[in-house]
Formats: C-alpha cells, structure tokens, sequence
C-alpha cells in the first residue's frame, strides 16, 4: 500500500506521472511516430489532429490523475454513470439510463445502459461499477477520486447485472455532477496483477465514443471511433491524432500557415493570439480558475510565520504582471476562487500591490536580509510571470533567485520530502468541475497532498479549517453552505500558505473552416464530443 500511495501522489499532479509503457501491451510503445506525425485523409475519413501543450507521460488511471492531457483524451475514451457539459458543468445520463430523480435522497439507483460495452468488446455490468467505487473509497490506496467522494459516499452496491445503488452519508445534491470523475473501468481488465501500473503508464479502455488505439508518451496519442459505442455523445470523427507539444513556438506553428497540419490546439500563448487570428482561425479564451500561486514550506523559518507569506504576497506588482506576461489575460487573485464562480466573495485580506505594507510586515517578523531561491515549474506562462514576481521581491529587499525546472523534477523533489522555501506552479481544478467544496478539497485537507507539500497539515489553524470545511460539506442549506464556504475561504486567504497570485484565461484556436462545434474551456485540454467537421 505504501508502494501504491507513493505511485498516487505522483500521478496526482498535471505534468508528472509514470514514463515509458507497459511492456506486452499491444497498445502502448516506448517509442513512437513523432510529433510531426500527419495520419491524413479526405472527406469523413479525415483524422482529426489536435495540439495539446501538455505532455501525455503523466498518470492515465482515471481515479488518480490530475494529467491535462490524460483526463482530457479519458473523457472521450471513459464514461462516468453521469458525465458532465464541458463548460456549463450540467450533470447528463452517460453509462446510466437517467438521473437521480431525488438529487437529495441518500440513496442513488442506476440502470446501465443496455448494450454498453468496452472497447474490448465485453459488457459493462454492475460489478464494474462497483469494482470502480470500491478502489476510490479504499482508505488503503489513497486515490486523488477518494477526496472528491469519501466525506458523503458510503458505498457503491451491486443490485443485479444492470443496476447498482449509491448509498450515501448524508444528502449530497452536488455528488450527482462529480460521478463523471468516477470513469467506470473494466475489472476484468483493471483487477489483473500490476494492470493500475499499466493504467499509469497509459492503458485505457473504457466504453465511450473513442478507443485509444496508440499511445507514444512524449509524442502523441491516437484515438479511433468506436463502432459499438451506443450512448449520448456519438463520435464524429473516425480517427484523432493528439499531439503532445509543450514548447509554444513549435505548437503555434503546427496550427499555422501553410504547412499547418492540426485542426486545434489548446495553451496558446497570449502573444500570437493576433498572428493567429489573421491566419483565419478562431481564438477565443475561457476564464475559471486557471491560476499561478506560491506554496510556501512552512516547517522552513521564516515561511512558519505568516506574517511572510502575507508580505511576500503583497510586494508583487500583480498589475504589471497582468499586463506584460499575461498580456491583459488575467486578473490579480481577489479570493482563492475565480471571480465568476458562483460562490465567489471578495476576501477579508486582498493582496493588493503594497510594499510598504510588505516591508512593515518583514520588520514586524523580524526578518530581515531574506534570500528565496523560487523553485517553479517551467510551464511557458508561469515562466513569463517570474521576473515580475523576482523584481517585486528584489525591491523590497528580499534577494531572490528563480529556479524554473520541469514539472516532474518539481514535484518529485516535493515527492521525496526535499526542503525547499516557496515554489511557484499552476493549477485549475476546474478540470474536476465548478463547485466550490469540491474545489477546496483538491487543495486543503488533513490528507491532501498539497497540504502536506506545504508541511502545514498539524498547524493548529490548519486543523480548524478543515473541520469548517467538513462542515460546509455536510450544510444541506445551499444559501449557508456557501456563506460557510467564504467564511473558511476568508482563513485560506489570511493564511498564504497554497494561494493564487493571479487567475488567468486560456486560450484555444481552431480552424473554422474543418471544425464546428468547437467551445473553448476554461480548464487544459480540448473536448470535441460535440464538434463536427465542417
């Protein structure tokens, strides 16, 4: 189990995960076409192939990843009992025949679809279901799905082949649009010796409207119709090629020009949103909760001490940042939330730019001389804001050095329990959805991962927020529940420890004239479950 959680906490992140594949697995090579791979085609046989900027080595398993590319491209290969509208959230029948009728009932009955089956033919039944459930609530495997279930869900039983019940701990309406993050897998196949390895390392099969029919981590990963799929969101396009390309410049040429051999790419850079847009493709943003923000080791003097984490919060000139590396794109963080979220309230403490205030703060620590070495992730926007957020600092007085790295070497230092001071990495729980509880629970908890990054789980404050929290999980009263979720909200703000310096759009381009249908998200990744080619 020990072996097991570790695997967990590493595929918990965006961009870190398993790499290599499973050997003696027809679907998965070491080594592949690379990235500049056209698999071509006229008419209704064309490929769709798309750009993603973010690489497709992470965790594949459903119940662990937190992987931009991975839970994009599940989306269209897995099916939850209810999926989600990838922008509006709005829970809809996928594996399941309806809905709850009673979203406030403590039990949940299902029927499966009639005739689903996986991608290797073999009927869905209730028992995978079950099997699917019984690994997210295993305290034992310590899954990144167990956090978005285990407060309300109790257990998941079998009724007969095609029916399963979901009995609940209390009445939880909100748990019907977070069973998409519950992609029902295959026992047969998922139960074998070592198959969870080979789910990280890429495996999947699932009984959505696409199979994965390759997969070349570092490279790209192909996807092709599947002929028996029967449920709601039929796939429109025979084969999609997803290229893997995290440098900016070489995505934006894939997409462009002449030789331009994708329909659609997601992560574009704020900077060629003009070029592309006279190239005759459409850019358009989505905002939510996309953000940058510092975590600050606080078991490392003087980060134990607030009154730091609030300081270095303030000197940053987060409207200079806005500007020239977001070019305009984003907003100064105002709450840990986005501005649009429906349980948005401005907090109590506001990082306005102020180092005056900022210095006072340092004195009143009796801090001074302070050297930070900024461990951050290299992700290409992240990267842009850190000479604003060094010069902030550097004003102030604080000597500080910016030491960008990539993502898995990050989080692996953070894995490996390896001291650090503060470290600057992106993240967007909106690809797990919109509620704000749900939100929460992905970054605070007594065992959540990022809390335990920030060495902050036993902190006196800490363990009073969490019971807040639970609290607010359990409030049946929407109106109360979300008072008591800006109430706690006003804590994380105060506190610092894992806090947001700005919220900002991402940016998706597509070609018009091959692509309808086509939404940008506020979250990484694409979806084309309702595009068409033009």
């Amino acid at each position: 189990m020990r072996d097991q959680a570790i695997r967990g906490r590493r595929a918990f992140l965006a961009h870190a995960g398993a790499l290599g594949a499973a050997a003696g697995l027809p679907a998965l090579t070491a080594c592949g076409p690379k990235s500049t791979i056209d698999l071509g085609g006229d008419g209704s046989d064309r490929t769709l192939t798309a750009v993603i900027g973010y690489g497709n080595d992470g965790s594949w398993d459903p119940t662990q990843t937190a992987s931009a590319f991975a839970m994009a491209a599940n989306n269209h290969i897995y099916e939850g009992l209810a999926d989600t509208d990838p922008i509006t959230r709005a829970p809809y029948p996928a594996l399941a025949t309806r809905l709850p009728a009673d979203p406030h009932a403590t039990t949940w009955r299902f029927t499966l679809r009639p005739g689903a089956t996986f991608h290797d033919g073999k009927p869905v039944t209730a028992d995978d279901v079950v099997f699917v459930f019984d690994r997210i609530l295993d305290p034992g495997t310590r899954t990144l799905a167990q956090g978005f279930f285990a407060s309300w869900l109790q257990e998941a039983r079998r009724v007969d082949a095609r029916t399963v019940d979901l009995v609940l701990r209390f009445p939880f309406p909100d748990g019907i649009a977070r069973l998409t993050l519950a992609k029902i897998m295959p026992r047969h196949v998922f139960s074998r010796p070592g198959a969870w390895d080979d789910a990280i390392r890429g495996l999947a099969i699932g009984s959505g409207p696409y199979r994965q029919s390759g997969h070349h981590p570092k490279s790209n990963t192909t996807f092709a119709a599947y002929p028996r799929y029967n449920g709601p969101r039929p796939p429109a396009f025979p084969r999609m090629n997803w290229l893997t390309i995290v440098d900016a410049a070489s995505r934006v040429a894939r997409i462009s020009g002449a030789g331009a051999g994708a329909q659609i790419s997601d992560n574009i850079p704020y900077a060629n949103i003009p070029r592309l847009e006279q190239g005759g493709l459409s850019v358009c943003g989505a905002a939510g909760m996309n953000n940058a923000f510092l975590m600050f080791n606080t078991r490392h003097p003087p980060f134990d001490d607030v009154r730091v984490r609030q300081a270095l919060h303030y000197a940053i000139d987060k409207a200079q940042l806005v500007e020239v590396a977001l070019k305009g794109h984003g907003r100064p963080a105002t709450s840990f939330l986005d501005e649009r979220n429906p349980a948005y309230r401005r907090a109590r403490t506001v990082y306005d730019h102020d180092p005056d205030r900022a210095t006072s703060l340092l004195r009143a620590a009796g801090v001074t001389g302070l050297r930070v070495d900024l461990l951050a992730v290299d992700v290409s926007w992240l990267v842009d804001c850190l000479p604003t957020i060094k010069s902030s600092w550097d004003a102030i007085g604080v000597a500080t050095t910016l030491s960008p790295q990539e993502t898995t070497a990050v989080f692996t230092k953070l894995d490996q329990k390896q001291d650090y001071q503060v470290v600057a990495a992106v993240s967007n729980p909106n690809q797990f959805g919109l509620d704000a509880d749900l939100i929460m629970h992905y970054n605070y908890g007594p065992e959540n991962l990022w809390t335990r990054y920030a060495r902050w789980t036993d902190d006196a404050v800490a363990k009073r927020l969490f019971k807040d929290m639970d609290a607010a999980t359990r409030e049946p009263d929407p109106d109360r529940k979300r008072t008591m979720i800006q109430d706690y909200l006003d804590v994380v703000a105060e506190q610092a420890v894992l806090y947001p310096v700005v919220h900002n759009e991402l940016i998706t381009a597509w070609d018009p004239r091959r692509l309808t249908g086509i939404r940008a998200q506020p979250y990484p990744g694409i979806n084309v479950l309702t595009a068409r080619w033009a």
